[in-house]
């Protein structure tokens, strides 16, 4: 039988990855994280303004949220979905979803948003249906 604690060995050790466990609840804000600042430079290089025109942004999220708020609230409470705590803060809104579930409903859509507006700006000639 193995000891618990890895054979003698701390939780931040090389035999269980060097301290990432003690992190991994942070893993999901962190793939969020790398996400916006993937695209941040969308928007500081190619002037994409998508945060300076932050009510067109909400509006563009909102049903998003709502919609896969709800969606994701539903599964959970009927028990189709759940979520690892290991890989979460811990931080649960009402509904038991956790706060990184939300934020990623805010931020994949944002990104994508931020990819769009960066290619319309280096594609004028390409139109997708919103233009004046």
């Amino acid at each position: 039988m193995r000891p618990a604690n890895g054979g003698g060995r701390t939780r931040a050790g090389p035999a269980n990855g060097g301290g990432l466990t003690d992190m991994r609840h942070l893993l999901y804000l962190a793939l969020l994280a790398g996400c916006l600042l993937g695209t941040a430079p969308l928007e500081m290089l190619l002037h994409t303004r998508v945060y300076a025109r932050w009510r067109r942004l909400g509006l563009a999220l909102l049903p998003t949220l709502i919609v896969f708020t709800a969606w994701d609230i539903y599964a959970i409470r009927s028990h189709q979905w759940r979520y690892d705590r290991r890989w979460t803060t811990g931080v649960v809104l009402p509904g038991r979803l956790p706060l990184e579930e939300l934020l990623f409903f805010a931020v994949i859509p944002t990104c994508a948003i931020l990819t769009l507006e960066a290619v319309r700006r280096r594609r004028p000639q390409w139109t997708i249906g919103d233009e004046p």
